[in-house]
């Protein structure tokens, strides 16, 4: 089994849609998640604080790094693969896309943009919060303002009160919108189920969940640098 999962095209692109999957469910909850935001700051950092240094937490966060990892490898080693089974060509899959053929030739680049991404939320956020409480300690000095490692809302409204980092996130939310349109579908391809009945099926289903993470996540960092004030964002830490 580790052989065909690790030597055969097919089994290499069962472990990418398998992690893929599971990602792009963990993007889903943190996207509803960042959305309580929106509703309920204190709600925001009551989930902050359930989800932070606890042993549930920690396992869920190596089971998730293990998965980007796995995601990231993969997608490099059939990319390395297609190019030398035929040179500058791409993977070619059974149905033609029409929308997304950008993506799909540049799922790699896509990717690392959003490794890339990935690196500066960790910077951001979770530097300041579950790794804060993991060496711990209790708090982190950001933007001047003292935050706690549970304080997820009054950090939102921090980073999010600078137009570059919403800039950055926007671009970072724009590449997992190119990487899901082509991603998901390509997901179920691999599975079996794109034919020409489910082919249209498919792409409108990668589209709209793509579209659906997209808004979720932008709207809260828009709505933060638009109400995002000194007096606000003092309030959110006293509470």
């Amino acid at each position: 089994m580790s052989c065909f999962l690790t030597n055969s095209s097919v089994g290499k692109k069962l472990v990418m849609s398998i992690t893929g999957c599971f990602l792009v469910l963990f993007i889903l909850f943190h996207m509803s998640m960042n959305l309580a935001m929106l509703f309920s700051p204190a709600a925001y950092d009551a989930i902050c604080e359930f989800l932070g240094a606890n042993w549930y937490a920690l396992a869920a966060t190596v089971v998730l790094a293990a998965g980007v990892a796995v995601h990231f490898i993969y997608a490099f080693i059939l990319t390395v693969d297609n190019y030398r089974a035929r040179g500058k060509q791409r993977y070619q899959v059974t149905v033609q896309e029409k929308g997304v053929s950008w993506a799909s030739k540049n799922m790699l680049v896509l990717g690392v943009i959003v490794i890339l991404g990935l690196g500066l939320h960790l910077i951001h956020f979770w530097s300041k919060m579950q790794l804060v409480e993991i060496m711990g300690h209790h708090a982190s000095v950001v933007g001047g303002y003292e935050v706690g490692a549970t304080q997820g809302a009054a950090l939102m409204m921090i980073t999010f009160s600078k137009w570059y980092n919403v800039v950055l996130y926007i671009v970072w939310f724009a590449a997992i919108w190119f990487h899901l349109t082509h991603g998901v579908w390509s997901m179920f391809q691999t599975a079996g189920f794109a034919n020409d009945t489910w082919y249209p099926r498919l792409k409108c289903l990668a589209n709209i969940v793509a579209t659906l993470i997209f808004l979720g996540f932008a709207v809260v960092a828009v709505y933060c640098f638009l109400t995002s004030t000194p007096q606000l964002i003092e309030s959110l830490l006293i509470a």
